[in-house]
């Protein structure tokens, strides 16, 4: 994996699968806002990898 492709933001799909879940566990999340901070980019939803692993580590805290 090149550096450019290390800090292209994921998608829901890539998202869901590195947190071992499936995508609509995702779309209810970010309906209660209780999930990775999503962005909206036109009418895509893109994750933030540093973002969502940040978020990821402080659920075990």
């Amino acid at each position: 994996m090149t550096d450019s492709q290390s800090d292209d933001l994921w998608s829901i799909e890539r998202t869901a699968q590195y947190l071992g879940i499936p995508v609509a566990t995702l779309y209810q999340w970010r309906h209660r806002r209780t999930g990775p901070p999503g962005r909206r980019v036109g009418r895509y939803i893109r994750y933030d990898p540093a973002e969502v692993r940040d978020w990821y580590y402080r659920q075990a805290a």
